[in-house]
């Protein structure tokens, strides 16, 4: 059986089609999902995305585990509310998950991880919490839920359905979240639009979902979502990377921290690693078809594989993410396998619309 969300039944009562997503029960679109696209990239959307789960870490030595368990370096987290993306490693540099971790005190820390991969994730960290004999308390917490809030009207739509939260959160940068009475505050998305994702109780998630479509925010399915997500040049776990490939394979050494002394899981394998892939931005510059996953790409130094692809909303055209061979450049000519045809495409710098802007062309 599916699991559901707090916002299960309002998805429904609204007509939403509701489909199977890693195991849960998600609504997919409202009814068109181009509208729903561009209210984001115009006006502002919202998402449950209440399937994604918070983890609370505290106790004493918490940033030191975190140094440990994740690529990129929590030492960057100095400010209260601070967020960081990083990767979650195997010994052999395997992405377990990509996940965000806040800082909350030196004691306390909030990690959200991939549904699919929640349960995994939980198991993970309690293993090396074990092997590390550290007395760390580990908190899943199903008993929040979660709405993104995205698009460039994005956060006076949230200060209107919650009255009191501007004075809270209107100073926070990009990365930054705060509390507000029962509600965690974070300037973050997965949209490439500025936003809020509010995590709150869950009894109360429909309450604020109704608040926020009273104040103008359309409500958006994970197909728009995805659409959105690729524009920005955002990997999905899964499919742009997963456990066979690396973070230096997926277009994610920024996020990994290899210039510092600390060891990491998967650090070794990482040094020792000559990426022989690459994943790179594509543009389809044929009419005639649409770049989806799994389709073959040809360049001059061999074959690669779409890992995401769509038509994109915003430009126009289709656009995908690839891993090619690596030593492909910026701007190399490549052929795509569409059906029975090798269409043209050529490799862009990521992303291809951020903040409602197309920068690719």
């Amino acid at each position: 059986m599916l699991k559901q969300t707090a916002l299960n039944a309002v998805h429904r009562a609204a007509g939403a089609k509701m489909v199977d997503f890693g195991g849960w029960e998600m609504p997919v679109a409202y009814g068109s999902q181009m509208e729903e696209h561009h209210a984001v990239r115009r006006d502002a959307g919202m998402f449950d995305v209440s399937h994604m789960l918070p983890v609370d870490l505290s106790g004493t030595g918490s940033r030191d585990f975190l140094r440990y368990a994740l690529a990129n370096n929590v030492d960057k987290l100095k400010l209260a509310g601070k967020a960081l993306y990083s990767c979650l490693l195997r010994p052999d540099g395997g992405v377990l998950d990509d996940l965000i971790v806040y800082f909350l005190a030196e004691d306390s820390f909030r990690i959200v991880v991939n549904a699919a991969t929640a349960d995994k994730d939980v198991a993970w960290f309690r293993k090396l919490i074990g092997e590390r004999a550290q007395q760390l308390k580990l908190a899943p917490r199903r008993d929040l839920a979660m709405i993104a809030v995205q698009g460039p009207n994005a956060r006076e739509r949230v200060w209107g359905a919650l009255p009191g939260s501007r004075a809270a959160t209107e100073a926070l940068k990009p990365f930054v979240a705060a509390s507000y009475a029962d509600c965690f505050i974070a300037r973050t998305g997965y949209t490439g639009e500025d936003g809020f994702e509010v995590l709150l109780p869950a009894r109360r998630a429909a309450e604020l979902w109704t608040a926020l479509a009273a104040a103008g925010v359309k409500p958006c399915g994970l197909g728009a979502r995805d659409t959105l997500r690729l524009e920005a040049g955002m990997n999905l776990y899964g499919q742009d990377m997963d456990e066979t490939t690396t973070p230096l394979e997926s277009g994610l050494a920024w996020t990994v921290d290899l210039a510092s002394e600390r060891d990491f899981v998967g650090k070794a394998a990482l040094l020792a690693q000559r990426p022989s892939r690459q994943l790179d931005a594509l543009l389809l510059a044929d009419k005639g078809g649409v770049l989806r996953s799994h389709q073959r790409v040809h360049s001059e130094l061999g074959d690669g594989e779409i890992t995401s692809g769509t038509f994109s909303p915003t430009l126009g055209a289709s656009i995908a993410l690839a891993r090619l061979p690596a030593g492909v450049p910026l701007g190399a000519a490549v052929r795509v396998a569409v059906r029975d045809k090798q269409l043209a495409a050529r490799v862009v710098k990521a992303p291809f619309v951020r903040n409602g802007k197309a920068l690719v062309s």
